[in-house]
């Protein structure tokens, strides 16, 4: 019996890998959120003892850097010298899909002093695309702080919303409402009977709205002789 066992945990060490560490950590973060990653969870989840994974990560701030990276690795690349407003709006869609997938990792992105390649080729390709399309090195900073405070903030924002979907929103929005005194918040009721519980209401909606208006706010700072004409 101890033989097979031993065998058992000989073959868990011979499939383990950096990959398939890394792997384990966003299972666990998505799953039940960062503060759940921690050596011992993670060698609990991948069946093997927790000292087996110092050959594959110095530690868990080394598996917070990669994570990162694998996130980052997942949302779309802009292609510098095409359309910009077309490029950041493409990767502003992905990374909103991508932390809906992971929204533990909202909070950091931005957070890593060591980043890894991934994380460094998405920065370099967002800076390219912005200063491509003719803003100023003054004026990529600020835009890309600004896209990137929105596209976060909405993240977070999608979230933290008990509801999920258009299809949850009025089982949870309707009960809220019925518990009103009485003449108290009008502006809340008059919001959520003439819109948020209107049919087709989706939150997500807002997201292309606020987008939308904060690249046009951007263009017109490029000026006329540097803009780009869309490809």
């Amino acid at each position: 019996m101890s033989q097979r066992v031993s065998e058992s945990s000989r073959k868990r060490r011979a499939a383990l890998s950096r990959e398939r560490v890394l792997e384990g950590a966003v299972a666990i973060a998505d799953a039940d959120g960062i503060g759940a990653l921690t050596i011992r969870s993670l060698a609990q989840h991948l069946g093997v003892k927790p000292m087996s994974l110092y050959y594959y990560v110095a530690n868990k701030s080394e598996i917070l850097d990669a994570i990162v990276d694998v996130v980052f690795s997942e949302i779309a690349l802009p292609t510098v010298n095409g359309d910009w407003r077309s490029e950041i709006r493409l990767r502003a869609h992905s990374a909103r899909t991508v932390l809906r997938r992971h929204s533990w990792a909202i909070g950091l992105l931005e957070s890593r002093t060591t980043p890894g390649p991934d994380t460094l080729r998405h920065h370099d390709a967002m800076l390219g695309t912005l200063r491509s399309a003719g803003f100023s090195i003054e004026m990529t900073a600020h835009a890309y702080a600004l896209i990137d405070s929105y596209v976060y903030g909405f993240a977070l924002q999608e979230a933290a919303l008990p509801f999920d979907g258009p299809d949850t929103v009025t089982t949870v929005a309707a009960p809220m409402i019925e518990q009103f005194p009485a003449g108290e918040y009008p502006h809340l009721v008059e919001l959520a009977t003439q819109h948020i519980l209107q049919p087709g209401y989706d939150f997500g909606d807002e997201f292309d709205f606020g987008l939308d208006l904060i690249l046009d706010a951007l263009n017109r700072s490029i000026p006329e002789q540097d803009k780009v004409p869309p490809s």
